[in-house]
């Protein structure tokens, strides 16, 4: 089954300029947005209080979370766990002492905030805990290392899969997909917690898949046919990987667009985040990462097999 017919002709390295002013903007915009508004970081890497609810029956997470907003806790992110009469309440710092006070500080506020939700819930309390910021602080040093760890050793696969300009340019392109996705984030005020980070990590692995098929098809083009240049293998090779490329973005858009639906809150990051991700990551695909080989200078002989030497046999 094709999306497209196999001898579609779009021009889209004739588009290449538009494309990178168009990427430009986009790009210095969330950097800005980033710098600016900064991110709404969850309760993973801000710490704060969470406590652990029982009801005697399902709990109505809706009728909670109305029940809290009511009482004075808007922030407050409420989720089930382990089953649908145990929910977790998650506050964030604003609601404590500060960073600075002393731990039995912050043993007296979650008690008060315990009691004060219990009264507001009427469900038991089985359990209180507080995430300090020197946590925080350690989930974020971790989440910007492990985004760094994936770019580099995708730098080093295609460059020992493929060829060094393939490597520089689709690291590039992996660079410029969660900077918008993290720029959205922070100029809709999204909050950004590890479910997120998942997603996004995860985004950068179905975009690399995308560019690696088209690179694996433009190594194949270029042995095949022997008098095209590179714009033009390049043009041909993602018009024949076209199909495949929309049909793949197209199918996990309907299940994330499901789960942004009907998830609920909790699942909101993470269906954001991926919702942008394949879309920025399918025109990345297309558009980026083959326009920037380009433009590291990408020839036919960088990608043909080294002929093999002949040995003259003794007379």
């Amino acid at each position: 089954m094709e999306f497209f017919k196999q001898n579609t002709s779009i021009n889209f390295m004739g588009q290449r300029k538009y494309a990178a002013i168009f990427s430009l903007i986009l790009f210095v915009v969330s950097i800005s947005s980033i710098y600016f508004n900064g991110m709404k970081w969850g309760l993973d890497f801000t710490g704060g209080t969470q406590i652990e609810l029982h009801y005697p029956q399902s709990a109505n997470l809706p009728q909670i979370r109305e029940q809290l907003e009511e009482a004075g806790f808007k922030d407050a992110v409420v989720k089930t766990y382990g089953s649908t009469r145990d929910v977790q309440v998650s506050f964030q710092p604003t609601t404590l002492a500060s960073a600075d006070a002393a731990s039995k500080d912050h043993a007296d506020d979650n008690k008060k905030i315990a009691v004060r939700v219990q009264q507001v819930l009427g469900a038991e309390v089985s359990q209180v805990n507080y995430i300090g910021p020197q946590v925080g602080e350690e989930l974020v040093s971790k989440g910007i290392l492990a985004l760094v760890v994936s770019l580099v050793a995708t730098m080093i696969y295609i460059a020992m899969r493929f060829e060094f300009r393939f490597a520089i340019s689709s690291t590039l392109a992996l660079v410029h997909d969660p900077v918008l996705i993290l720029g959205v984030f922070s100029f809709f005020h999204i909050e950004f917690d590890l479910i997120a980070l998942v997603a996004l990590l995860t985004v950068i692995g179905y975009s690399l898949n995308d560019t690696v098929v088209v690179f694996d098809r433009v190594r194949e083009t270029f042995r095949k046919v022997r008098g095209g240049t590179p714009v033009e293998i390049m043009n041909l090779s993602i018009n024949q990987t076209l199909s495949r490329t929309i049909m793949t973005s197209m199918l996990t858009l309907l299940a994330i667009i499901s789960l942004y639906l009907f998830g609920g809150p909790v699942l909101h990051g993470f269906s954001v985040a991926f919702l942008v991700g394949i879309l920025v990551g399918t025109y990345s695909s297309i558009y980026v990462a083959g326009a920037l080989a380009l433009v590291f200078g990408l020839k036919r002989e960088d990608l043909l097999p080294t002929p093999k030497e002949e040995i003259d046999e003794m007379p």
